[in-house]
């Protein structure tokens, strides 16, 4: 599995190796030696598993969750293939504001990790785009937030010969400053401490499953 950091500081693309054969393939998009060697730790403690399935054109972002309590993600695309942003939404950020875009798709199965605080959106490039996402926490319709994925600050580099499909909530999302000016950013020493703990609760759940099997 090829590893490489991206501009968003925290951030990581995955890339596996696919195996394919006259029956189909086979591809790991998540390994955990290769993520712990990127990230310093194990993957998060695994609290919910989410599937979207989106249509040409669809964008849906960029979404954060409210911090505390935060959630970091490991996204990667199924079937199909998408555009993929992921946006340092956490002040006093090295990187605050900056992005970082690449594509996902069911031909390299590459995948991110996002750290808590990063926002993340994708525009689907094909009709049944499938994104499967494992995240560190569970849904909480009060702490999803969302900044503009039209927010001209930001200029998201979105194709514009696609049709754009935005729920009503993510097309009324704020700019990042009017986001910023409601209190709604997560900080950047916040977000540290809540991924601090995510990789200490991995490191001691491996730990538990190691004395288990040697116990």
């Amino acid at each position: 599995m090829r590893t490489s950091e991206l501009g968003v500081r925290g951030a990581y693309a995955f890339t596996p190796t696919v195996f394919p054969d006259e029956r189909g393939l086979f591809v790991a998009p998540y390994q955990r030696p290769a993520y712990t060697r990127a990230v310093g730790g194990p993957l998060f403690p695994v609290a919910q598993t989410g599937h979207s399935r989106s249509r040409r054109g669809v964008v849906r972002g960029v979404h954060f969750t409210r911090t505390p309590p935060g959630m970091a993600t490991y996204v990667h695309c199924a079937r199909g293939s998408a555009l993929d942003l992921v946006v340092d939404l956490r002040l006093g950020s090295p990187t605050f504001g900056r992005w970082d875009c690449l594509v996902l798709d069911a031909e390299t199965f590459r995948a991110v990790h996002l750290p808590v605080g990063v926002g993340h959106a994708f525009q689907a490039l094909e009709d049944d785009t499938v994104m499967e996402y494992l995240l560190s926490g569970g849904y909480a319709a009060d702490d999803e937030k969302a900044v503009s994925v039209a927010d001209p600050a930001l200029a998201l580099p979105l194709r514009e010969d696609l049709p754009r499909l935005l729920s009503p909530r993510d097309r009324s999302a704020p700019t990042l400053a009017a986001a910023e000016r409601a209190g709604l950013l997560p900080e950047y020493e916040t977000c540290l401490r809540l991924d601090a703990r995510l990789r200490e609760a991995a490191l001691a759940g491996a730990g538990a499953r190691e004395g288990e099997r040697h116990g």
